[in-house]
């Protein structure tokens, strides 16, 4: 058996200690408002459309802090909540410009899907986890602890409206999950080095197979990365043929991590605000949904917009040989559109 080295970096913290620190909240102050709402005006006066550079919305003192923010969530505890925009003062469309605005000083935005969203909407389309062609984001339901599907660097969620009941937001992290597992099951650790077989849940690339493969932790130049994915993607694989279920000890190391996961004393839980902004790094945290219950009146649905974000090379972790291949759709630009999904 392999003896795994514990994972001492800052971003393998306890929930209950940064749940009380708060230090994961940064709030704008009204200079900071004030400069985006003039980008925003600037943006607005230029005719900007969704998508644009950085320069499109000027941002001299945030976008500074910015790049600290970006380091943090990089380097640091692994994700940030941004608060303090007044929702209330933009329209929705408003808010889409400064939300882009804002995180495209951050990196650039690739697609999240075979409909081409660099935008993306996290909102019920009434679809089920059941459908092996849905999206857990499509939906309704609970959504367990899992990294977003490509090994993207960084995932940000922008909340335009909350639901009438549910839907609080959980992140733990994956390296934690890992120290956890050294000590009580070394054997499980040891098997999530090993390669799963996931199902591309109908957005493959055109002349890809319906699923990939690659393992679950992974390690380069001394950085454990995760690729921990929400478990009907793997139950779903098996269509693809039989043998690509998960074997009995995969499927138990995946119960596992989910047990570790939901542990109170290992993740945090936020609810969010309108306007708020949260930043996650894809390749340490796991994040997970609680499910939600919409308001009954049109317009008032809980709605989150999503980025995936490609980090500028020098920044972004380093990733071990395994995830090479799937980290070239990043480089790609992300999910490849398919026509008869482009609506």
């Amino acid at each position: 058996m392999i003896n795994r080295p514990i994972i001492t970096d800052p971003d393998a913290w306890i929930g209950p200690k940064i749940q009380n620190d708060e230090s994961w909240i940064y709030r704008f102050d009204a200079a900071a408002l004030a400069e985006i709402d003039a980008a925003l005006a600037h943006a607005k006066r230029a005719g900007a459309r969704v998508p644009f550079g950085p320069d499109a919305f000027p941002l001299p003192r945030v976008a500074r802090e910015m790049e600290k923010i970006l380091d943090d969530v990089e380097n640091g505890q692994g994700f940030k909540l941004l608060r303090g925009i007044p929702r209330a003062k933009y329209s929705d469309d408003e808010c889409e410009l400064l939300y882009w605005g804002l995180t495209a000083h951050l990196g650039t935005p690739i697609s999240q899907n075979a409909r081409g969203h660099l935008l993306g909407h996290v909102r019920d389309e009434g679809r089920t986890q059941a459908d092996p062609n849905a999206r857990a984001y499509q939906t309704s339901q609970r959504m367990d602890f899992h990294t977003d599907m490509l090994p993207m660097d960084l995932l940000g969620l922008f909340c335009l409206r909350t639901a009438k009941r549910g839907g609080a937001s959980k992140i733990t992290s994956a390296l934690t999950i890992h120290n956890v597992l050294r000590g009580e099951r070394p054997d499980l650790l040891e098997a999530l080095y090993g390669q799963f077989h996931i199902d591309w849940r109908g957005e493959e690339p055109a002349g890809e197979k319906g699923l990939f493969s690659l393992p679950m932790f992974s390690e380069c130049r001394g950085k454990v990365t995760a690729r921990i994915n929400s478990l009907p993607y793997y139950d779903s694989a098996a269509r693809h043929g039989a043998q690509y279920a998960p074997a009995a000890i995969q499927r138990e190391a995946l119960l596992k991590v989910q047990e570790i996961a939901n542990r109170p004393q290992l993740m945090l839980t936020m609810d969010f605000q309108e306007g708020d902004i949260q930043l996650v790094n894809n390749h340490t945290m796991l994040h997970a949904r609680e499910a939600f219950e919409d308001y009954p009146e049109p317009g008032r649905e809980r709605h989150l917009l999503r980025m995936w974000i490609a980090v500028d090379d020098a920044k972004r972790r380093p990733l071990a040989d395994a995830l090479t291949d799937r980290y070239r759709w990043v480089q790609r630009g992300g999910i490849p559109v398919k026509s008869a999904q482009a609506a």
